[in-house]
C-alpha cells in the first residue's frame, strides 16, 4: 500500500465503523499475543484506518464551519450537501 492511499474496503466506511475496527486492532495488538507478521499487517490496516478516519473528521470540521459562517471568515463556499 503506497503511503497515504487508503485501501478500497477501508474508503466505503463510515466514521463509526473505521473508528470500532481501529479501536479493535488496538486492543489486540495491546494484548501483545499477536505474531509479529500479523502485527504489522494489523498495524499498517490501523494506519490506513486512522488515515481514513482523520479525513473523515476534516470533512465534517469543514462542513460545519461552512455551516456556522466560521467558514466564511475564513474564504469557505457553503456547503452544497
Amino acid at each position: 500500500m503506497a503511503k497515504g492511499t487508503v485501501p478500497a474496503d477501508i474508503a466505503a466506511m463510515g466514521f463509526e465503523e473505521a473508528m470500532k475496527e481501529l479501536e479493535r486492532i488496538v486492543r489486540e495488538l495491546e494484548s501483545g499475543q499477536v505474531k509479529l507478521d500479523d502485527a504489522v499487517k494489523a498495524y499498517e490496516r490501523g494506519t490506513a484506518l486512522k488515515t481514513h478516519c482523520e479525513s473523515k473528521l476534516a470533512e465534517a470540521r469543514t462542513k460545519v464551519e461552512k455551516i456556522t459562517g466560521i467558514g466564511k471568515a475564513l474564504g469557505l463556499e457553503p456547503a452544497s450537501d
